[in-house]
């Protein structure tokens, strides 16, 4: 039983938090839903791994703002993060797209909060995370999405150099 156990299943490294988990391995028997995006060195299965936005000082603002929160929080937000890193593309109800290139991944964390990470996907097909907050209202606001599309075209300008 073990044997086929360890045959359905591979362990994958979380790449925001540092988890381990246990991810589902593909027959070599079962079709294809889609075709396969090319293998990416270095991304351990990920259709699209994940990078932080990192600033002209090197700083990283959203690793610093998941290091802010805490620990289960942590864990849910790069569950989610994981989910479309290694199922992209991922809709509702973990990611929505905000528009100009701009998706979100929507957690809910504990104490009823609910927070959202802001990304894009660039040209080297990697998910580079912009920007994050915890939800105060109803709608994204705007400077929080305006910060995001700052982020983003300067890491545009960066990839371009």
């Amino acid at each position: 039983m073990k044997v086929r156990i360890a045959a359905l299943y591979s362990r994958r490294d979380c790449t925001v938090c540092g988890t381990l988990s246990y991810v589902a391995a593909k027959r070599k028997d079962a079709p294809a839903a889609e075709p396969a995006l090319p293998p990416t060195e270095g991304t351990q299965g990920k259709r699209v791994p994940a990078i932080f936005f990192r600033t002209e000082s090197g700083g990283e603002p959203l690793r610093e703002w998941l290091k802010s929160l805490q620990p289960e929080d942590r864990k849910l937000i790069g569950e989610d993060i994981k989910t479309v890193e290694f199922g992209w593309p991922v809709g509702m109800p973990v990611c929505r797209s905000l528009g100009d290139g701009i998706c979100e991944i929507r957690t809910h964390l504990t104490q009823g909060r609910i927070a959202r990470v802001l990304f894009y996907i660039d040209a080297k097909r990697r998910m580079v995370l912009l920007h994050g907050f915890v939800k105060k209202t109803q709608k994204t606001p705007l400077n929080d999405l305006e910060l995001a599309r700052k982020n983003k075209s300067k890491h545009e300008r960066g990839l371009s150099q």
